[in-house]
This record gives C-alpha cells, sequence and structure tokens, in this order.
C-alpha cells in the first residue's frame, strides 16, 4: 500500500506540474481549481477502482468519468498525460487554435465523454449514462462525475440528485471537491462540509466526507462507493484551491488566472523535482456487450382522410410504431405524458420509458448521457417548458448529440391554459442551434412521418406538436423529408403566396377558398420543415407571385417569417408576417387566433391588403 501511495505522489506532483505548464503557456486557464482536485483524479485513475481500456475509449463496459467543473481542464488533460495518452508537447498546445485541448473538454479530444464547463450539467449527464447501465444496456460499468462546489447552488445539481436517488443508481459516484473558493469569493457553505453531507444525504444519497488531499482516504472512498448498493455515492472531499504552491494556497483572486515566467518558475522550485516519464497504468474492464435488439420493419401509418385527430397524439402512436426500427429509442418525459402523449409509448414499451418529473434541465442532461451511450432520446414537455433547459440543450450540441425534442402545447391555439403555458419562443430557440432540425406538421399523417424522420436524423431534432385537433389532410403514401415544404394550393394565376405550419395551415387552406370565391387565388404552402428550410420551392413562389405572407402561431422573432424572409432575401416578392404580437390571454382557440390575426379572417383580411397595395 506505501509503495503504491508513493507513486501516486508522484504522478500527482507531475500532473501539477502539466497543470501550471499548460496554463502558463496558454496565458489563460483555471490552473488553481484544476490544483485542488488533482489527488482526487489521480487517485480515481490510477488507484485500482477505475476501469478503462485507454486503446478503446468507446468499449461499452469502460467506466466513465465526467468533469463537471470543466474550467478545470488542465487537470484532464493532464490525468491523461499520466496515463501516456498526450505528451508535454501536447499539453503545451493547451487552448490553441488548432488543438483539441480546448478551454472546456469538448468532444474534439477523443477521452471526452460530453462537453462540460457550463456548471451544473455533469452530473445529470452522468445520471443518463448510470441509467442506460442499469436498465438499458445492463452493463456493469460505474459513472463518475467530478464536480465542484460551487455549482453546487445550480438547480439543477438537485435535481440530478433527486432523480438519481429515486431511480437508485448505485453504480453513479459523485467527487465533490469542495476546495471553499469560487470566482469572486467563499461559496456558499465555505469549508462547512457537514452542510453539503446533511442536504445530499437527505435525498438518499450514500455520503463520504473525507480529506481530498489523503490518498489512503481518497482510495477507501472509492472502493466503499464502488462497494455500495441501492443508492447513488457522493464522496465530499475538503481540499486546498491551488494545493501544492503556497502562495496559491487557499487564496483569493487566483481563479482564471495563469501565472507568468517568473511565478512560474517559482512554483516549480516548490513542487521540486519530477519524474517526466512517470505513467500510471488503469486497470481494464471486463469486455461485456450489451444485448443486441435487431431492428424491425414498423407498421404502416393509417389514417382517415378528415378525422380529426390533435397532433400530440399521432406524435405517441408514432413513438409505439416506429420503435421496432429505432430499438434505441428511450422516452423521457417531464410529468406530462398524458398531455405529450409520450403515455402511449410508456404503456407499450415501459422499460424504455423514463419519468423524470418536472425538472426539465435535468431530463436534458440525462438525454445527453443517454445518448453519449448510444441511445436515441426523445425528450417531451410542452414547448413552453423546454425554455428552462435552453442552456443543456446550447451545450448538448457541443457533444455532437443525438438527441430528439418534443414540444406539445405550442402556440396561443392552446386556449384558455393562458400565456404561462404557451410556447411562443421555442421554434426561435432550436432554430438557433447550429445544425438543428426543426419540423411543425399540421396533421396526423405528416407528425407520424416526420418522427420517423427526426428519428432516422442523426444529430438535434425538434418537433412541434398542437393540443388540439386537426384534420387529416394527407394519405399515408406521402413522403415528408427533412427540407422539404408541400404546395397545397398552386395555379398559374397565383397573387399571393401564404406559408402556414401546424395550426395555421389549416386557416391557410380556409382562407384559400374564402379568397378563390372573392376571384383572389393564393398558392398555399406546408412549411413543415422549418429548418431546413425548402428553400427551392420558397424561392419559385418569390418569383412567381406578388408576395408571401407567412403565418405563425409564434412570436414573430426567430419565427417562421424571419426565417423564410433570409431564404428569399435577394427575391424581388416581399414577405409580410402574421404572428403572435399581443401579449396573449385566456380565451378559446378561435378567440385567440382572432386576437393575434392569425386566423383565416385575418389572412383574408392581409392578403387584400397586399393586393390593393399592389393594384396602386
Amino acid at each position: 500500500m506505501n509503495k503504491d501511495i508513493a507513486k501516486l505522489k508522484v504522478l500527482a506532483r507531475r500532473v501539477r506540474h502539466l497543470i501550471l505548464e499548460a496554463s502558463s503557456s496558454a496565458g489563460s486557464g483555471h490552473p488553481t481549481s484544476a490544483l485542488s482536485a488533482t489527488d482526487l483524479a489521480i487517485g480515481l485513475l490510477f488507484g485500482g477502482t477505475f476501469r478503462y481500456d485507454t486503446e478503446r475509449p468507446s468499449l461499452p463496459n469502460n467506466d466513465r468519468f465526467i468533469f463537471s467543473k470543466g474550467h478545470a481542464s488542465p487537470l484532464f488533460y493532464g490525468m491523461w498525460a499520466a496515463a501516456g495518452k498526450l505528451t508535454e508537447e501536447d499539453m503545451k498546445t493547451y487552448r490553441r487554435f488548432d488543438s483539441p485541448l480546448e478551454g472546456h473538454p469538448t468532444a474534439a479530444f477523443r477521452y471526452v465523454d460530453a462537453a462540460t464547463g457550463s456548471l451544473g450539467q455533469g452530473l445529470s449527464i452522468g445520471v443518463g449514462m448510470a441509467l442506460s447501465a442499469k436498465y438499458l444496456e445492463e452493463l456493469p460499468f460505474r459513472t463518475f462525475v467530478l464536480l465542484g462546489d460551487g455549482e453546487m447552488a445550480e438547480g439543477s445539481q438537485w435535481e440530478a440528485i433527486q432523480i438519481a436517488a429515486h431511480y437508485k443508481l448505485d453504480k453513479l459516484i459523485g467527487i465533490l471537491d469542495v476546495n471553499r473558493l469560487g470566482q469572486r469569493g467563499e461559496t456558499m457553505y465555505g469549508y462547512d462540509l457537514e452542510a453539503y453531507r446533511s442536504r445530499i444525504d437527505a435525498f438518499g444519497w450514500n455520503t463520504i466526507t473525507i480529506d481530498g488531499h489523503s490518498f489512503p482516504e481518497i482510495l477507501d472512498a472509492y472502493r466503499s462507493a464502488a462497494g455500495t448498493s441501492g443508492r447513488p455515492t457522493m464522496i465530499i472531499a475538503k481540499t486546498v484551491k491551488g494545493k501544492g504552491v503556497s502562495f496559491l494556497e487557499d487564496r483569493n483572486g487566483w481563479h482564471g488566472k495563469a501565472l507568468d515566467s517568473e511565478k512560474l518558475q517559482k512554483a516549480f522550485e516548490e513542487l521540486g523535482d519530477i519524474d517526466r516519464n512517470a505513467r500510471g497504468s488503469i486497470t481494464p474492464p471486463e469486455d461485456i456487450r450489451p444485448r443486441a435488439i435487431a431492428a424491425s420493419t414498423p407498421s404502416s401509418v393509417n389514417y382517415e382522410p378528415g378525422e380529426s385527430i390533435p397532433t400530440r397524439d399521432a406524435f405517441g402512436r408514432a413513438l409505439t410504431r416506429i420503435y421496432p426500427r429505432f430499438p434505441q429509442i428511450v422516452s423521457l418525459d417531464g410529468e406530462v405524458s398524458n398531455s405529450t402523449r409520450s403515455a402511449y409509448f410508456a404503456k407499450e414499451y415501459p422499460h424504455r420509458f423514463f419519468e423524470m418529473y418536472i425538472a426539465e434541465q435535468n431530463m436534458v442532461g440525462t438525454a445527453l448521457g443517454m445518448s453519449c451511450r448510444g441511445m436515441i432520446p426523445f425528450v417531451s414537455t410542452f414547448a413552453a417548458f423546454l425554455t428552462r433547459a435552453f442552456d443543456q440543450i446550447r451545450m448538448a450540441r457541443h457533444s455532437d448529440p443525438n438527441i430528439k425534442f418534443v414540444g406539445s402545447h405550442a402556440g396561443v391555439s392552446i386556449g384558455a391554459d393562458g400565456p404561462s403555458q404557451m410556447g411562443l419562443e421555442d421554434i426561435a430557440m432550436f432554430r438557433v442551434i447550429p445544425n438543428s432540425v426543426v419540423l411543425y406538421p399540421c396533421d396526423a399523417v405528416s407528425t407520424e412521418k416526420l418522427v420517423e424522420a427526426a428519428a432516422a436524423h442523426e444529430g438535434i431534432a425538434y418537433l412541434r406538436t398542437t393540443r388540439n385537433a386537426t384534420p387529416v389532410i394527407y394519405g399515408g403514401n406521402d413522403a415528408f423529408r427533412i427540407g422539404g415544404s408541400k404546395i397545397l394550393k398552386q395555379s398559374t394565376n397565383d397573387r399571393i403566396t401564404v406559408i402556414g405550419a401546424g395550426v395555421t395551415l389549416h386557416e391557410a387552406l380556409a382562407a384559400y377558398e374564402d379568397l378563390r370565391s372573392e376571384n383572389i387565388v393564393v398558392r398555399v404552402i406546408d412549411l413543415y420543415s422549418v429548418k431546413p428550410l425548402d428553400r427551392e420551392t420558397l424561392r419559385e413562389a418569390a418569383r412567381v407571385t406578388d408576395a408571401l405572407l407567412t403565418v405563425e402561431d409564434h412570436y414573430p422573432e426567430g419565427g417562421i417569417g424571419e426565417a423564410v424572409g433570409e431564404a428569399v432575401a435577394d427575391c424581388p416578392a416581399p414577405v409580410f408576417t402574421l404572428a403572435v404580437r399581443q401579449r396573449p390571454k385566456s380565451g378559446k382557440p378561435r378567440e385567440l387566433l382572432n386576437y393575434e390575426s392569425i386566423s383565416r379572417e385575418a389572412i383574408i383580411r392581409k392578403v387584400k391588403a397586399i393586393v390593393e397595395r399592389g393594384n396602386r
């Protein structure tokens, strides 16, 4: 034991040297935050508890290590250098433009499971991985998450802590680095380890408090955590920020600062001689793989034209129908599955459904963890409530995830529930995510087909569904591709192109009939793929008609109108937009569509005004 601890100390001293050298070479970084957790990380990787095949990072049964305190990235890279996977020259590229060693860990570095750095998210990602291990893959790997004490003020942490205990995730182990100092001073509880222990213990976790710089205590804690069953474990470690360098230790004002050359040399002198050839070995895991599930052909889509069905109902049916084709699907819902209709899937495939309760931030983080394990998570809740988790959504993108989001109860058309329940920002929110897909079906058939298209698409996709019933206008043989649209009404005499999606598509079709009776002919396009757009169809419409009119049950900012306007910006036809511009309130759906001027009547008025203007 003494020999093993002596080796760990040698490795820790070398990693501290690398941390300081890398951050000083970059001229930026968070070396003091990395120094506090060095012994915890070295004790985990090289102390015998962690199981990992360094030559095969994607091996299914490898243990996982998530750096929730992502600003401590010099430590993350330093520990892999100690494992022989990075050189000292590699470490000197830290934070450079062409280096995979980014300021906070991202998927650019092959040993990163998920991008971190926006604090309060790593534990949720760990929950997703641990849920996958226990209930989906049925593998014995453990998930370790390094947490900072400052990020424990985030509500998402406690969402994750609560759900982990609920699902008895005994292979999830948190490592809380309590170094007392945050960015601008002392954290909420400072060195009061009992404050952390009592709170986490109250949620049903196994808690262990240790000296985070004592290797005997560190190793004992890891062994104890690994042997705990029935509940997750949190190791609460008291550490010293800047550990190993006297003028940095427990000193405020050094957060996020690299050492200049003079101070760096002084720090090296304090650390003493290091063994630059020191390497640690990691115990490999058993090569166990999850049971393969064969895919099969799903049933066909079958609805009667004209029957009225909410698109949210069609989503639940579609998810259930396509599961045989996509056996990696897993459904997560925010305690509204009877409204989003993911309950249909839960009833048919209860082992693939996870109730995440009213905790949307953790739900998205958990989905990312599952995606990292090869699952296809469908995350569903009211469209309005997904805005709570926007930070998790925009951060997930940096992990190259395969997540599908479904927002129900979109727009003012939900009616009497009022503005708190109305998703009116969701299209804008998902449009801004790079490489995302945004889909907005208008009937049951298009919903079914687009749910299947979203499942087949690799990446982030958002599908917007409606609370109230809409008539089926498509047939089972109609095809819907991502990036497409449907021209539903068209002639050589079209004056205006009316572009709708979801609810407003039906308002546009109704307006078409009324306008035609007055000899005003319009083209009607179902823009079911909001991102990517069918630019070719839109630009052709802008070429052959006098104007384009978009109608959307969404705020104008970031919505369909702006998307279409950008697509045809260099075309002569102007773009007009009807959107939700007044503060919404409770009422009947028809009243609200009229109030916001996105109804058939509003479309008719606007088309007439555009035509009259053109005739002047």
